[in-house]
């Protein structure tokens, strides 16, 4: 297994289902611990950077809408005002122990052309100024992205994790990890503790969808798993209730599911 203790820096997944209750509302509680933990991951010498869902999510119940919109005005209405909300509570939070936190909005557009050298820059000099990056998705001028939904920020959590040149990324979901069922269906469902190889049999076990407030479901971690492995990045997917439980991914303990960089050889890493 990875010796996780000796990564440096982290990308940190936030999902929907992790920051908010049912109601689209915040969850101030667990975001309040998920803050205390990453702040002191980060004074012990990591370098942090978030990746956070929740715009939409947030936005949506600050809106009194009852569920997630589905049109595209809507959404993007729903991110704007739940982006404010969303920079505003990590902002306040880091604060309290002295951390600066900056905002990223990142489009797949920006990503995959020549502006995306800028993005490198930033992240470089940001971290060397001892600040968090919160980044997510600019949901609200990527039509392209709201529409297709190719732009979920499980994916982008991994490219991030890629541009930045991070060591590990990790993935907080409402899920403990990769099970080899469905473990809301099957009471004899594994957690697969260990994925050393992307094939077939662990895309076909990734199937569902996420929360109605989120657009994300395994088969995106998978997804995310790929691009980061093959950037040589290890990953872990883990359940994000309990905040503390980042702590034991540093001391080495088994959480949730690893998957593990491939080395110079990608193609022998993307087969089972």
């Amino acid at each position: 297994m990875s010796n996780i203790s000796d990564k440096k820096r982290i990308v940190i997944k936030l999902g929907t289902s992790t920051l908010a209750h049912k109601t689209g509302k915040l969850n101030i509680r667990r975001m309040t611990n998920l803050v205390r933990v990453m702040a002191d991951l980060h004074n012990s010498g990591k370098e942090i950077i978030i990746v956070s869902s929740g715009a939409i999510g947030l936005g949506t119940g600050k809106l009194g809408l009852r569920e997630r919109p589905s049109d595209t005005p809507s959404k993007q209405a729903a991110a704007a005002v739940g982006q404010c909300e969303l920079m505003y509570m990590y902002d306040n939070l880091f604060d309290d122990y002295g951390i600066t936190v900056a905002q990223i909005l990142l489009t797949k557009t920006i990503i995959e052309n020549e502006r995306r050298k800028n993005v490198e820059n930033t992240f470089e000099r940001l971290l060397s100024m001892d600040v968090i990056p919160v980044v997510n998705e600019n949901d609200t001028v990527a039509i392209d992205e709201l529409e297709l939904e190719i732009g979920e920020n499980d994916s982008l959590s991994a490219i991030v994790a890629k541009i930045a040149k991070a060591d590990l990324l990790i993935i907080l979901s409402d899920i403990d990890g990769l099970f080899d069922s469905d473990p809301h269906t099957s009471q004899s469902a594994k957690l697969i503790s260990q994925v050393d190889h992307i094939d077939s049999y662990i895309e076909n076990i990734a199937g569902g969808a996420g929360t109605k407030l989120g657009t994300g479901g395994m088969i995106t971690k998978i997804n995310a798993a790929k691009i980061a492995t093959e950037a040589g990045i290890d990953m872990i997917i883990m359940n994000g209730n309990d905040p503390d439980h980042l702590y034991d991914v540093f001391d080495n303990k088994p959480m949730g599911t690893l998957f593990t960089a491939c080395s110079s050889d990608t193609a022998a890493c993307m087969k089972g």
